[in-house]
């Protein structure tokens, strides 16, 4: 068998990326949960960095636009006790 069959395949770090406008600008209440963007679903943070970096720059005129990256894939596994830079 070829050594790279052999290899354990690399887990799977999902991030959603979505924003929306905030009540304020003190808050992370959303004004209209119903119109809240969903960017997507990434597999791991870099991909999701990007996406959360060019959705935030799209709307950097609005102060109350707010983009955020969830660790899906910790909430997933909250066991896993795993936190690195680039997850």
């Amino acid at each position: 068998m070829p050594e790279q069959e052999r290899e354990q395949p690399k887990k799977q770090l999902l991030h959603l990326v979505f924003g929306g406008e905030l009540k304020s600008l003190d808050s992370l209440e959303f004004k209209d949960v119903s119109k809240l963007d969903i960017v997507g679903m990434y597999p791991n943070y870099a991909q999701a960095y990007d996406a959360w970096k060019d959705a935030a720059q799209r709307t950097v005129d609005d102060a109350h636009m707010r983009y955020f990256i969830v660790h899906i894939h910790r909430l997933l596994d909250p066991e896993s006790g795993t936190v690195s830079e680039t997850d």
